[in-house]
């Protein structure tokens, strides 16, 4: 017995909720004459309870992979952009492949949702059991956790030659649900976002750093879905063309790509830094930087999305950065300006014994750090040697690149052995010198430690020579570039035995004759 539903007799309520990435429409039907305000509003109520409770999700990848496919780890906001959260777990057995971005924009009934996500890719290094254990993240300030899950780590899978669905679909019009209806219409939504190059500085002098970002920026009100687009490709092209001539670079290293929140022009954006890191010219030429490309999917969005349709099409964009130029300006004019370093520096010194006798070594160490070029930095000038000897440093580099700035130390580790008696200010031997560029000028850190030596003067020791110079320094400006000996050289006892032989013959020849 078929039952025939007349439509003008009933009121239909329609529903919307958000559930992961997807967004489900529920219809209901009642009779117009016996409706009542219960079931007009008990769905709607449960349904925001739902809606409210996912508004904040971690969605972990599936239970089991192959060794040559990724897993992933997803954070979801529905409703609501990402402005912060913490940073994605660490996984023994994974290695992070990179973060990328993912928004969802629907238009149902003229209404407009939308849902957010980052995806952390993770690499499998091995077969096997991983186990991901339980933890928690602060998404937006809010914290939400995960219980973690074992995943199994199989071998390489091969690709499927054909997709078993299409076969499915194709036998019969009538078990098609996609034959007869009418096209999909996608609408372009308009994106807020661009590509930019920015620099700390607009002119510095020769050898001082500045910081040079290139990142992508996303309003936090952007309503356009965006992905990344090969991005380890682009990024490869990217480098060849951003990296300048002339300059000395210190790589921030980014090895994936995190959104952190900025504000531009009393705006709120999401930044994505795709690289990083501070120059310092090695000549007073303007450093250039190129206008750079950045390819992006980017996602129409369906006008009438269906439950048997797809509800946005896969587009591309390209967005470009600006031309940016650095201006380069010379040291001011200094008898030393070609070996002065440039940075904001300060000193830090260690000595070991402070009091000693004469002939005994000292342990100095001359620690330069602050902020610039400290890979750099050359070991401090020692003026005179004839109260000590000392020896060539042992060096140690410490180098920070954090916060868009480069800061570090590098210090030298001397051996000094002292030759006379008395009070010594060391910094009458070590001295550095450097340019400041935040005060424009030429400046010298020198030691303040002073040593106390007791005992005899070692000038008479037969380690000294009668001039000035020490021992050691004849030692190290003594030439030690072999020769070939000559035939006298290597026969000089058969010619001594000779000339005895000659006497002694002359000697008995002497009494044979008396």
């Amino acid at each position: 017995m078929n039952k025939k539903i007349i439509f003008s007799d009933t009121v239909n309520l329609s529903y919307e909720i958000f559930s992961g990435k997807n967004i489900f429409s529920f219809v209901t039907y009642f009779p117009a004459r016996r409706l009542s305000m219960k079931q007009i509003f008990f769905p709607l109520i449960f349904l925001l309870k739902l809606a409210s409770a996912q508004t904040y999700q971690i969605i972990l990848g599936p239970d089991e992979i192959a060794e040559n496919q990724t897993w992933t780890i997803t954070i979801t906001v529905h409703n609501e952009k990402i402005r912060e959260h913490d940073n994605f777990p660490e996984i023994a057995g994974f290695r992070k492949g990179g973060l990328s971005t993912s928004s969802q924009t629907s238009i149902i009934n003229g209404q407009m949702n939308s849902s957010y996500s980052l995806i952390m890719t993770y690499v499998p290094i091995k077969q096997g059991l991983i186990t991901i254990p339980p933890f928690t993240m602060k998404i937006n300030g809010q914290p939400v956790s995960s219980p973690g899950k074992k995943v199994k780590i199989g071998p390489p899978a091969t690709a499927r030659s054909h997709d078993p669905f299409k076969d499915f679909f194709d036998r019969d019009e009538f078990l098609n649900p996609f034959r007869g209806r009418a096209p999909v219409e996608f609408v372009d939504v308009k994106e807020d976002a661009f590509l930019a190059l920015t620099t700390s500085k607009d002119e510095v002098y020769v050898g001082e750093g500045f910081n040079a970002v290139l990142a992508f920026y996303v309003a936090e009100d952007n309503q356009a879905a965006m992905d990344w687009y090969d991005i380890n490709r682009q990024f490869t092209e990217i480098l060849k063309k951003l990296k300048p001539k002339n300059c000395w670079e210190e790589n921030f290293g980014i090895e994936s790509i995190e959104g952190r929140s900025v504000e531009i022009n009393k705006k709120a954006y999401t930044q994505f830094k795709i690289y990083q890191a501070t120059y310092y010219p090695l000549a007073a030429e303007p450093v250039e930087f190129p206008e750079i490309a950045l390819e992006m999917i980017k996602y129409k969005i369906a006008k009438n999305p269906s439950f048997f349709s797809p509800n946005r099409q896969r587009d591309f964009k390209t967005f470009y950065s600006k031309p940016k130029t650095v201006r380069v300006k010379e040291l001011p004019p200094h008898p030393l300006r070609n070996i002065a370093a440039v940075g904001n520096y300060r000193l830090k010194e260690s000595v070991k014994p402070q009091e000693t006798r004469t002939g005994q070594s000292i342990q100095y160490e001359f620690t330069i750090y602050g902020e610039g070029n400290i890979g750099a930095i050359t070991k401090p000038n020692v003026r005179d040697q004839r109260v000590f000897d000392v020896f060539d440093p042992n060096i140690r580099q410490n180098i920070r690149r954090d916060n868009n700035r480069v800061t570090g130390s590098a210090t030298f580790s001397y051996y000094l052995i002292p030759k006379e008696p008395g009070t010594f200010n060391l910094g009458d031997y070590f001295q550095w010198f450097f340019f400041n560029p935040e005060t424009g000028k030429y400046d010298t850190l020198r030691a303040t430690t002073v040593v106390t030596v007791t005992g005899e003067s070692l000038k008479n020791e037969a380690i000294e020579s009668s001039g000035e110079s020490s021992f050691y320094d004849r030692m190290l400006s003594a030439d030690n570039t072999l020769r070939n000996k000559s035939w006298f050289d290597e026969n000089i006892w058969m010619i001594n035995l000779f000339v005895l032989a000659l006497i002694g013959l002359s000697v008995y020849a002497v009494f044979i004759r008396k």
